[in-house]
Order: structure tokens, then sequence, then C-alpha cells
């Protein structure tokens, strides 16, 4: 809440299309997804051996990546009809945290206005998806979100003949707008993959504080095993460590691929991914291979697929789709209409 009041953009960055995009406590576009390395598998389980040698299949830990938020570990992996939910939106805040003899008050936030009572129900409604996260934010600093709301959108459209989609302040979702007319135009979706990235995360109410928000991610929540999804309380998924896959590639792999009413025109789209490899030595840097979120940069193939695209080859000229990551299934999940 500090950060947005000098740079209102980061609210930009709150996810888009809520649960038909992200999923929700039941389920999530990237079921299945495994984060450790390929072994041999029989039905999707990893084959090991036990002390005497037999076959012993292992079953993946299922994670439920709707659930942006979880308030433990146990309700991250509960069953959704055991996750007891108590409504926060109308709950009374009570009495304010800070008091004016307290040195925090020099930064005033919507926090210091939240009180103890808002605090628990915030905690006691136990898991918060994509859709449910933009009704946290409303409920504990709704003057903040009055002012992006001014600026930023997150839904997805029901009719883009609506008048009102004209708003710039929807220009920034690609669910709420269209692509320009140009049947000639060709979009490539270029990012980095095989990385461990955020995904979603599970939080803990720590010790009540004066100054500062006392909900923080549990570090000590972690998986059953070293190939578990879960480290120091956060749900791994693929992506560029800092954007995962469905942001990065779901548009151009699904929303606007041939013609949909986000691309009425058909431009043709391509989703080309780099598969990341670390730099082998420190003279490398920061990699020729790398496909993390900036040091992609310096990635030589992308940068041949750039000046090759400056220079007027085609989507086709390129080879078409360059696919590391399990997108396309991802993308086919999604229920949106199109």
């Amino acid at each position: 809440m500090r950060m947005t009041r000098t740079w209102d953009s980061t609210m930009s960055m709150i996810p888009k299309g809520g649960d038909t995009i992200w999923g929700d406590l039941d389920w999530s576009p990237e079921d299945g997804f495994e984060c450790k390395a390929k072994k041999q598998k029989t039905n999707d389980s990893e084959v090991s051996k036990d002390v005497n040698g037999d076959n012993v299949e292992v079953q993946s830990d299922p994670v439920n990546y709707g659930r942006l938020i979880s308030f433990g570990k146990d309700v991250a992996e509960a069953p959704p009809s055991e996750i007891e939910q108590i409504e926060f939106r109308d709950a009374v805040k009570g009495s304010t945290i800070a008091h004016s003899n307290t040195p925090c008050r020099d930064i005033w936030t919507e926090y210091q206005e939240l009180g103890w009572g808002g605090i628990k129900a915030v905690a006691d409604y136990k898991v918060y998806t994509a859709s449910s996260i933009i009704d946290l934010l409303d409920f504990v600093a709704p003057r903040m979100m009055q002012r992006g709301s001014v600026h930023f959108s997150y839904g997805i459209a029901d009719n883009l003949d609506d008048p009102k989609y004209e708003h710039y302040k929807y220009w920034s979702n690609p669910l709420e707008t269209r692509l320009p007319h140009a049947p000639d135009m060709e979009i490539f979706s270029m990012y980095g993959v095989g990385i461990p990235t955020e995904r979603a995360y599970v939080y803990k109410l720590a010790q009540q504080a004066e100054c500062y928000i006392p909900f923080q991610i549990d570090a000590s929540a972690e998986g059953g095993d070293e190939n578990s999804c879960l480290k120091g309380g956060v749900y791994l998924a693929n992506g560029d460590e800092t954007v995962p896959v469905l942001s990065a590639g779901y548009m151009c792999a699904k929303g606007w691929r041939g013609k949909t009413r986000f691309n009425p025109s058909g431009s043709k789209t391509y989703v080309r991914e780099y598969n990341h490899s670390p730099p082998s030595t420190l003279l490398e840097g920061r990699g020729t291979q790398s496909g993390a979120h900036v040091d992609i940069m310096g990635n030589f193939a992308l940068i041949e697929d750039i000046i090759r695209i400056a220079a007027g080859a085609t989507g086709e000229e390129l080879g078409g789709d360059q696919v590391y990551s399990d997108i396309f299934k991802w993308s086919e999940k999604i229920k949106l209409k199109l």
C-alpha cells in the first residue's frame, strides 16, 4: 500500500480474469504439474524401489494453484468441502490499530484503519482465489482500489461492443479489449520457461503489530519431499522465475489464436518459449541461454528471433511455435468464451 502512493502502476499486476483464468478452490489450469525432474513414469506416477528392490509407485502431491492465498498449509491441501470460510466482506473492522503516539503514522495507509476485527475477518476467510483477492483488496484498502479502478480493470468482458470498453482503463486488460483490425499483423509471445516460479502462497497470521500488517508468508510450510512444489510457503509452477507460463503465454496460445472476439481480424499469433539453461562459467555473465525474467534479454536465441522479425521474417519463417511447457494443454482447460 505504501508503494501505490507514488507508483500506482503496481496495481496493473493484480491477476486479471478471475477464477475463469486462474482456477478456484477445486481446479486450476496447471493441475497435474510436477516440479520434480522427469523420471520413468507409470500412469503419471514416479516409479522407485523400496528397500527390498520392489517397484513402488510414489504419487505426486496435488497442488491447488487456484487457491492463490491460503491461511495454513492444511487449508491449502484440504478438500473444498472441509474448508469453513467465514465471510469477511461485511465484517466490522473494529478499532484502529495505530494510535496518535505511534511513530508509524508518519506514513499513513488504510491498514491503520483495518483494526483487529478486520484482521481477524481476513484470516478467518481461510483461502482466496483470483476473484476473491479483488474483494479482499476492496475490503482492506477501499480508497486505494477506488483510485486504481480509474486506470485498471481485472475482469472479463461480456460484450466487447459495449461502449464502456472504449475507456482507457480497459486497454491494459486483453480480456476486456480487442486487438486492432490488422489481419496482416503477427503477434509473438516470447518468454522464458523452465524455472520454478511463484504461483500461490501459504500465509500465517503473525504476531499483531502497530505498524505492519501481520499477514506473512509461512516460510516453515514445506512439501513432503525435495520434489514438492511447496518451498518456504510458496507453491511453484513453470515460468521465468517471475512470471508464470499461464500469464505469459495464454493469450497467444488461445485467447488470440485464430479469429476470436478478442482478435476479430484473425491476426496470427506465435508462442516462442526459451528453455532456461544457466551459465556454465562466470565468463558467461548472466548466461547466453538464460530464460530468467530479466537475464533473457541476453539470450542469443531470443536476440536472433527479434532481429529476424525486425528484418521482415514471418512467424512461419522462424519455425512457428516453439514450446517447452504445457501452455497449450493448460489453455484448453480454461473455459473462456471466445
